[in-house]
């Protein structure tokens, strides 16, 4: 069943009052409308919400059963009028002797099914085996509740439009066999997780690390709403709080310690779900549990529309994380597995040399840093890197300067060798006109460097150490055999985005080269191939040719890690950079993301080896495989 690129859901934390049923269903009742307005397609609750978590051995007493099944029909008749929202309401439930801890769920007016918890705990924490039998005492395939007879066990899976729900009882999650592993295997996208643990120091952050780390592990959405504000105080306090995981990553988290009811809603990327599961043979080769099927319909107009962005934050850079700390963090590892890379390459094949072409850009410059980590690691003597610059037809004195700067601070020689003569022989050769700025010459120039570069590094037993990223190996934004080859390119995993942020953390912890760094941050990305303008600025930015690389990035990993297509990655964009890109520039750099991405496979099928550093790669060797010559899909 196709469903749509997102669901909708909420996390509902109501003030309750422990064993008051009625006041408890008319605050519960009350979160469901709030969270039906915000188009929710599922609402979860936490544990034992219509009668409290903490009612302690009155979840004994008949009364309390009889309340809260009633209470359940009520609500039940009340969800009548708000079609297509899946509910989950906690209750006690008494059946064949025993009680258990019971999820219902909860649509349009009927009562879907009831799920029982399958561990409860009899831990210091707020333990509720005491009262509760587990759902694999559970005899009863169905079940009488609140005038319905209903399924009745822990693996039950919901199939709605939007998305397929499955449903795990509080501390369920934590157990070594988690139920939601098995309903995440039998097609369940969204697992959702009433629950009610008690506020302890610390506690937070391991249930949001938790949830994390379950939705990561069941590649799916993970939804937990957690009992709040009104339940006894006598040993625990309850702060609420909820958190929304999606494949690892918190989307949303509840506010906790809040002293009247809470709704948090957030859209849960249903399609990215099913791309990655898709994709992922280790979840494909898990045995599905022998689950019972819940199919629903109707409910279209709470789903999120296609080409409509989520509600949920959309990361302009998701190359690059936001806060500082990671980002250093993330800076400081990939350089390392670059260097690394490197380090193992060189001793591999015996060679203590390197051949690095220094432009003054970004690329070149994050190369160089890599080879020197590269050397420091080996304890090889730095001059075994040999630097050169060419400048060409268009080389400025700008990034002339800022090359010789980050040589000096470095302490290593730079050489130049103009190329300007060999191009001109090898054009006069073509019997081509130097007046000619078109694409054989500006590429002319680009592989004479590289042959340059090559023969030097045969001369000197050298490897030749390409500077070519991620970003342009997607664009085709290389010379084929010109820049695009080398013997081994440290920059092939890493996009432009993320390079430009390697540099600049580099420069603030390295103050020898820290100005040097600093010009080439502020110098326009640009291959200088044509003649530079007439006061000696660069007159070919690349940028203005291709689009801007912020764009492109946030389009390559929305294509490649998450299986968008053109209009959701149209939507997120518009979110992500509004303000900063109008909607027609977006629409006219995605289309040419699109068709250079569909058209330059040729340059990717041939590129040499280099270290994947991240989620997203387009190495021919594993990491993405497709046809040369294959025609402009309609993504």
């Amino acid at each position: 069943m196709m469903k749509n690129d997102y669901a909708r859901v909420a996390v509902a934390t109501p003030v309750v009052s422990p064993a008051d049923v009625s006041a408890n269903l008319a605050a519960v009742t009350s979160l469901f409308d709030r969270a039906c307005d915000e188009g929710a397609d599922a609402v979860v609750f936490p544990e034992l919400c219509l009668t409290g978590c903490t009612c302690g051995d009155l979840f004994f007493h008949p009364s309390l059963l009889a309340a809260s099944e009633d209470a359940l029909r009520e609500f039940a008749a009340h969800s009548a009028g708000r079609l297509g929202t899946l509910a989950v309401v906690g209750l006690p439930f008494r059946t064949a002797g025993r009680m258990f801890n019971c999820a219902a769920l909860v649509r349009s007016g009927s009562l879907l099914a009831l799920v029982p918890k399958s561990f409860p705990s009899s831990s210091r924490d707020g333990g509720d085996a005491r009262w509760f039998a587990s759902a694999l005492d559970v005899a009863e395939c169905e079940v009488e509740c609140a005038g319905f007879r209903v399924p009745f066990g822990a693996g039950i899976v919901v199939d709605a439009p939007e998305a397929s729900y499955g449903v795990e009882v509080g501390a369920d999650i934590a157990s070594a066999v988690s139920p939601s592993v098995g309903l995440a295997l039998s097609g369940a996208t969204v697992i959702l997780n009433p629950c009610a643990k008690p506020s302890l120091a610390g506690g937070a952050e391991h249930s949001r690390a938790l949830v994390a780390a379950q939705s990561a592990k069941c590649v799916a959405a993970y939804v937990s709403a957690n009992a709040g504000f009104g339940e006894s105080t006598t040993d625990f306090v309850f702060a609420g709080g909820g958190v929304v995981a999606e494949n690892g990553a918190v989307v949303a988290e509840a506010e906790r310690f809040r002293r009247e009811g809470v709704v948090t809603v957030s859209d849960v990327d249903v399609g990215f779900l099913e791309f990655e599961r898709s994709s992922n043979a280790s979840f494909r080769r898990g045995a599905a549990a022998d689950a019972r099927h819940v199919a629903v319909t109707g409910g279209a107009e709470r789903r999120v529309a296609k080409g409509t962005a989520p509600r949920r934050p959309v990361d302009p850079r998701p190359f690059v994380p936001v806060s500082k700390d990671e980002r250093d963090a993330r800076c400081a590892e990939v350089l390392a597995i670059q260097a690394a890379g490197l380090a193992t390459r060189l001793a591999r094949v015996g060679c203590r040399d390197v051949v690095v072409g220094l432009s003054g850009g970004l690329d070149s410059a994050l190369a160089l840093l890599v080879c020197v980590e590269a050397f420091g690691s080996l304890g090889l003597d730095r001059r075994g890197i040999h630097v050169y610059t060419l400048p060409g037809f268009g080389t400025s004195s700008r990034t002339r300067g800022n090359a010789g700067l980050l040589c000096d601070g470095l302490g290593i020689e730079m050489e130049t060798a103009d190329i300007t003569g060999l191009v001109r022989l090898h054009l006069k050769d073509l019997g081509r006109d130097e007046t000619e700025k078109d694409v054989t010459y500006e590429n002319a120039q680009a592989r004479g460097r590289t042959y340059f570069l090559m023969d030097k590094a045969n001369q000197l037993g050298a490897l030749l150490v390409g500077t070519g990223d991620l970003s342009e190996l997607a664009l085709g934004w290389c010379t084929y055999n010109g820049d695009h080859m080398s013997m081994y390119c440290v920059n092939a995993g890493v996009p432009k985005t993320l390079i430009r942020a390697i540099v600049g953390w580099y420069a603030e912890g390295h103050p020898e080269v820290r100005d040097a760094l600093v010009g080439i941050l502020e110098t326009p990305v640009s291959p200088e191939l044509l003649p530079a303008a007439s006061d000696g600025s660069i007159a070919q930015i690349t940028e203005d040719r291709v689009g801007p690389y912020e764009l492109h990035d946030f389009f390559l990993y929305h294509f490649i890690r998450r299986g968008a297509g053109r209009e959701k990655i149209r939507a997120l964009a518009e979110t992500a950079f509004g303000g900063v890109y109008d909607p027609e520039t977006i629409s006219k750099w995605l289309d040419v993301f699109f068709r250079r991405f569909m058209t330059q496979q040729f340059k990717r099928s041939c590129m040499p080896d280099g270290p994947k550093t991240g989620t997203v790669g387009l190495s021919p060797r594993g990491d993405w495989q497709m046809p040369s010559d294959a025609g402009r899909v309609a993504f």
